[in-house]
């Protein structure tokens, strides 16, 4: 398999010049520890995480140094260190340097990029420009998608057939959450995974695989948040 088999399309994304309050609510919101950000342009400028958000003025955690300390911390480490508990924007607080794979890079090559930086999600970038994000969590569905059939690779070509005309269908789609939304197919059984808002959205969602040529089964696991308590209800499927 490779990356274009697996990754989330559609990727929730702040602007540089978006403030931390926006980034921090979109976190929040969709239950997520990180943003890429990208520019007007669609080019990966940088990420901004949890941790990025964590010495903040706002909340009395800024980085205190002892004053001999600060003598052996050169001037441009502490204006840096001022500008990310201080600043306002995610330009101020993200982290530039951003690793990255290819759409056609095997999945062997994200695991081992992910080991060696460790970290939980890497960007897809396609000339120059982001396309989508592969995740831990997106390795784990595709796992659990082939462990019902030995032999997944009999049915790789009919299986991405299948996976592309049901993100097709979906982003045709007005009311679905495409930001939120990922599909795996295996042996033309379809999973399907990600948060929704609306528990109309569930049944909707599952009907669009359906009707796809090729498919065998439809698998569950949408997790609904409801938007006023945030309460977290996960599918029938996951938890009968």
């Amino acid at each position: 398999m490779i990356v274009s088999d697996v990754m989330t399309r559609n990727v929730l994304a702040v602007k540089p010049d978006e403030t931390v309050e926006q980034a921090a609510n979109l976190m929040l919101r969709h239950g997520i520890s990180g943003l890429f950000v990208v520019d007007a342009k669609g080019v990966l400028v940088g990420v901004v995480t949890e941790g990025d958000l964590l010495r903040r003025d706002e909340i009395g955690t800024q980085r205190h140094r002892p004053w001999w300390l600060r003598v052996l911390v050169s001037p441009g480490r502490q204006a840096l260190d001022f500008t990310h508990a201080h600043g306002r924007r995610v330009s101020d607080v993200m982290t530039p340097d951003v690793i990255t794979v290819g759409a056609d890079a095997p999945l062997k090559e994200v695991v081992e990029t992910m080991e060696k930086h460790r970290i939980k999600r890497v960007a897809v970038i396609e000339n120059g420009h982001m396309t989508g994000v592969v995740a831990r969590s997106d390795l784990l569905r595709a796992l659990l998608s082939h462990v019902r059939d030995a032999k997944p690779q009999a049915r790789q070509t009919d299986d991405r057939a299948i996976r592309a005309a049901i993100l097709s269908a979906l982003e045709a789609a007005p009311w679905a959450p495409m930001t939120t939304l990922n599909v795996t197919v295996a042996n033309g059984a379809v999973d399907v995974w990600g948060t929704i808002t609306n528990p109309d959205e569930r049944r909707a969602i599952c009907v669009v695989a359906e009707n796809v040529n090729g498919v065998k089964e439809v698998h569950d696991h949408l997790v609904y948040i409801e938007p006023y308590s945030g309460t977290v209800i996960e599918s029938p499927d996951d938890h009968p």
